[in-house]
């Protein structure tokens, strides 16, 4: 039998026949290449699942029981059918080295454990997201090559009430969970940012995911302008609405050194108005992050390499970690650490130190980070092609010394980017001690405040703050 544990919460839920034969799994990636990965979109209320298996657990029993990810959506389908679906509306990014999915389920309700659910595969040079929102709307009926569903998807539909019209004019996202102005503006908009750096000839209108158009929708897809590398794909997480009108960096909450970072809650009220915070791609609560690569022409031990990073995706360190490996960075294997207690043997608290810090005089700051950032993924992609070459070389004699090769290689850059972080955290404190700032050479300087940033304290706090001379002192300078 295989224990259930909510992703979530670490709640036990029960047990599950074990298959007879499961795939090792590093991370969100199995060792045929198959990866998975969700954000959760919520739904209708009425609809949280009543089954035994949470969709973190549907994941990871996925990866564990499937070759490619055309037989982790049937896992996720048998699964869900014997034993009911636990949780809430999600979606499912799955890929493998030769097709890329998106999956979106839900559950049925208090009365019934199971769920409905669609799946399309992106089509071939072209480029999907999702960010907590429910995107499939209407799909083909009849093309299993490209999509595929529950038999009820629609008929569950319409026994509640949700849907009237033709099959053929059915819309998952918008019969299970309806659109509203907090899922265009901070879920939408981030896709919408991801297609628009992708896709600049597209020329999407910010009209698509502020407010003002609810009834035009982005595409589910859309064909990026050229191929993109992974380097590129790294690019397109760290994003806060940069050189748009949702920029980050120039409004008052950006504070003097353009933070583009804004604290819970997402909406607030003055009066009577209700105001909101732009939920950027690059956000300060992400636990971790990846890159999932995948290559049909190599051997699956070399194939397949999960980038991770911590903490949030603008100054976090993709490092790779092959998918075959059997043994992972310390600092960054489950469980080392806690949200309740510091230690610097975990790379998530070492992170976070270091952005948490850059936060405080951030425009300054992050160039310091990004530098290393650049410094180490750079390193870390131009040596990829080498290292490979060297594992096929192994492979060739021997799986097994291609995978010990490749373990090491993985542990030791995990290992170094944990004491990277930690060296770099420790230079930023002495560069920026005390709101100084030091030059390289060591002398202190005392750079102030931007100019704007000046003018619009003393547009809002007018003569108090001037300077106003005694009688008979020289006016100042």
């Amino acid at each position: 039998m295989r224990e259930v544990i909510e992703w979530d919460t670490g709640k036990y839920l029960g047990r599950i026949r074990q298959a007879p034969v499961t795939y090792s799994v590093v991370g969100n990636m199995n060792q045929f290449q198959v990866a998975v990965g969700e954000t959760t979109y919520g739904g209708r209320e009425e609809l949280a699942g009543s089954g035994l298996v949470d969709y973190g657990s549907l994941m990871f029993i996925a990866l564990e029981r499937s070759k490619t990810a055309r037989e982790a959506i049937a896992v996720i389908e048998e699964v869900v059918a014997e034993y009911g679906y636990a949780s809430t509306g999600e979606s499912l990014s799955i890929s493998d080295p030769n097709e890329a999915w998106i999956l979106e389920i839900i559950g049925k309700g208090k009365d019934d454990p199971g769920a409905v659910w669609v799946a399309r595969r992106v089509p071939d040079g072209y480029i999907s997201a999702h960010a907590n929102q429910a995107r499939i709307r209407q799909f083909p009926l009849d093309d299993p090559a490209n999509c595929l569903y529950s038999k009820d998807v629609i008929s569950f539909a319409r026994d509640k009430g949700w849907f009237t019209g033709r099959d053929e004019d059915f819309s998952f996202a918008d019969t299970y969970a309806p659109l509203d102005f907090g899922a265009l503006r901070f879920c939408e908009s981030r896709v919408w940012c991801a297609f628009r750096r992708a896709a600049p000839s597209a020329d999407l209108p910010v009209d698509l995911i502020d407010g003002s158009q609810a009834e035009r929708r982005l595409p589910l897809w859309i064909k990026p302008d050229r191929k993109l590398s992974v380097a590129d794909v790294m690019r397109l997480m760290r994003d806060h609405f940069e050189d748009t009108p949702l920029d980050m960096t120039t409004d008052v909450g950006a504070g003097p050194f353009k933070l583009p970072y804004r604290w819970r809650p997402m909406t607030w009220k003055v009066d009577d108005a209700t105001y909101v915070h732009e939920r950027a791609v690059s956000t300060q609560q992400t636990g971790f992050s990846f890159v999932a690569q995948s290559r049909s022409w190599l051997p699956d031990e070399i194939g397949g390499v999960f980038w991770f990073g911590v903490d949030d995706t603008a100054s976090t360190v993709y490092f790779p970690v092959y998918c075959s490996v059997r043994e992972v960075p310390a600092a960054f294997a489950a469980g080392n650490g806690s949200l309740l207690d510091f230690t610097w043997d975990a790379g998530f608290w070492v992170f976070n130190w270091v952005s948490n810090f850059s936060y405080l005089r951030y425009e300054d700051m992050i160039r310091d980070v990004q530098a290393v950032q650049q410094e180490l993924e750079g390193r870390f992609l131009a040596e990829q092609p080498e290292v490979e070459a060297a594992a096929l070389a192994l492979h060739e004699r021997s799986p097994r010394l291609a995978v010990d090769y490749l373990t090491d290689y993985s542990v030791r850059l995990g290992g170094e980017v944990h004491r990277r972080w930690r060296s770099l955290g420790e230079q930023l404190l002495v560069k920026y001690l005390d709101g100084n700032v030091k030059t390289p050479t060591g002398e202190v300087t005392h750079p102030g405040y931007p100019e704007d940033w000046y003018r619009r304290v003393a547009a809002e706090e007018g003569e108090r703050v001037q300077v106003k001379p005694l009688p008979g002192e020289p006016a100042s300078e």
